[in-house]
């Protein structure tokens, strides 16, 4: 198997990590670069896995042996196998291990964080969230945000070196169309405690209350589904939000919204905000992580402070009412996605920051 560039990734599930390192994969030239994914987990999920071999690109399963060290051998054994230029970790958690494989070889080892940096390095546990802020010593992190908050950080374990390269997104794909006679209110995302689906079903609450009538659509799965189902049957609100679990259809989905919403309490690069963006959809979202630089507020949408609920339901409601208003701020963010959010640009970021480590992209 030749390789030029390897990359480590947690698991390959319909995730916003996944569908970049996919997105960097097929918009490099893969004949010259001979890309190969090593998956560490093994979740049963491999969307993206389908994805990258109908690219040709070899992927390769770590999650197949017991143990974390059984893992890590493996990893080790397919870095002396086929010799790559440049081993990525595409997750935090595997930054430690991606650094270990290559100890006594050429391999430049880069590391990632895509998330918020103190809450990855807390989640990872003690100790090895320790190791992977630590090493590899170069990190590409995926927003501003997580860049700064390493910096701040004032231990020995953050990395040395750190680069900035903000998601990509596919701006055929993520197109405008023109709005729906009577759109819904779109929102994105995991049904985990960080994303604060809290927040929007309150604000909806709220905004129902004076007599606005308007749907919510919800897309995303994980553990608080049931949790928040319950907490819109018990505001009565079945009629309002709707919950779709997991899909594969959202340029389509966009496509049909007047605006997205965003309530999260902490982000990297949120992926679902700048493809709203591109497909000329305002948005209204909460200050966490890189949205305040995604979205300008006033002109492509509304940025609000996480704990103001009240703000937030007041920037719905005037995208309920002033559609004019709707359709310049998503023509405003269209602009700007062209202008900031194309593939090629991630790209030619990802592969500076390899050439800064002393990579030789010959």
């Amino acid at each position: 198997m030749e390789c030029r560039l390897l990359y480590v990734v947690g698991q390959l599930g319909l995730g916003g990590l996944e569908r970049q390192l996919f997105y960097l994969i097929r918009s490099m030239d893969r004949a010259r670069y001979k890309p190969v994914v090593a998956v560490w987990g093994d979740s049963s999920d491999d969307h993206y896995a389908r994805e990258l071999r109908a690219l040709n690109v070899p992927v390769v399963r770590l999650g197949q042996s017991s143990t974390r060290w059984a893992k890590l051998r493996a990893l080790s054994s397919l870095v002396s196998e086929i010799q790559p230029e440049v081993i990525h970790s595409y997750t935090f958690y595997t930054n430690i291990a991606v650094w270990w494989s290559v100890q006594g070889t050429r391999t430049l080892p880069i590391g990632s964080v895509r998330g918020n940096f103190i809450m990855d390095y807390r989640q990872v546990g003690k100790v090895f969230g320790k190791l992977c802020g630590r090493w590899p010593a170069a990190q590409v992190f995926n927003s501003i945000t997580a860049e700064q908050n390493a910096r701040e950080t004032t231990t020995f374990f953050r990395p040395r070196r750190c680069y900035v390269v903000r998601n990509g997104i596919d701006l055929e794909l993520f197109s405008p169309r023109p709005h729906a006679q009577r759109g819904y209110i779109l929102a994105v995302g995991s049904m985990y405690p960080v994303k604060r689906w809290d927040r929007l079903i309150r604000a909806v609450a709220f905004l129902t209350s004076k007599g606005m009538q308007f749907e919510v659509l919800h897309v995303g799965s994980g553990p608080l589904q049931q949790q928040l189902e319950r907490m819109v049957k018990n505001l009565c609100l079945e009629h309002v939000v709707r919950f779709l679990g997991a899909r594969h259809d959202i340029p389509t989905l966009i496509a049909g919204a007047e605006f997205l919403v965003h309530t999260a309490e902490a982000e990297g690069c949120p992926n679902v905000i700048m493809e709203a963006m591109a497909c000329g959809r305002a948005v209204v979202a909460t200050s966490a992580g890189d949205s305040p630089f995604l979205v300008e507020d006033g002109l492509t949408g509304f940025v609000v402070a996480k704990e103001d609920e009240v703000a937030f339901a007041d920037r719905m409601k005037t995208l309920l009412e002033d559609r004019e208003l709707c359709f310049q701020m998503g023509a405003a963010g269209r602009k700007k996605a062209v202008d900031s959010f194309g593939l090629d640009r991630l790209r030619s970021e990802v592969f500076a920051a390899y050439r800064a480590e002393g990579w030789k992209d010959t």
